[in-house]
């Protein structure tokens, strides 16, 4: 994985950056369209500690695009005022895991992302497939991730 060159100042550490991706509901996946325009659409997801899980519907624009062409960039934010912005930026390649749609068989690799999801968003160590979703695994080839609190000068 490329390392962070500028912004070093404000970066998370990696403890922090597990715990911010582990925290946060809502990311940001942008794809290319066969066109070449950007496609941008927020998604839930989990971070495993190595690689994030995006649980999409596999009838969708994003689903289309990955599928054609996996490279993929991913932005988690959080913060209202200026000097309290924090986030991170992945990219790499969006790779399919299991069945498309999910089925309700069980999936070995699929055990931890499909928890961490259920305890996420459901409150319960239980997954529930609807047959309309699929996974995909993004391992990072690149992480810049940016926490302006660290910045003191950037409070007024």
């Amino acid at each position: 994985m490329t390392s962070q060159r500028r912004g070093r100042a404000i970066a998370m550490t990696p403890d922090e950056l597990d715990d911010f991706l582990t925290a946060e509901r809502t990311c940001r996946v942008a794809t290319t369209g066969a066109d070449g325009q950007p496609h941008v659409a927020p998604l839930w997801f989990v971070w495993d500690g190595t690689s994030l899980w995006l649980h999409s519907l596999v009838r969708s624009q994003r689903w289309t695009d990955l599928v054609r062409d996996p490279r993929v960039a991913v932005v988690v934010d959080a913060g209202s005022e200026y000097w309290e912005l924090r986030g991170v930026e992945l990219t790499g390649r969006a790779e399919v895991v299991g069945d498309v749609p999910r089925g309700a068989d069980p999936v070995a690799e699929l055990a931890g992302p499909e928890r961490a999801f259920g305890r996420k968003y459901a409150g319960t160590e239980e997954f529930s497939s609807d047959g309309r979703h699929g996974w995909l695994r993004v391992t990072p080839e690149k992480v810049v991730s940016w926490d302006f609190r660290k910045n003191p000068s950037l409070r007024s």
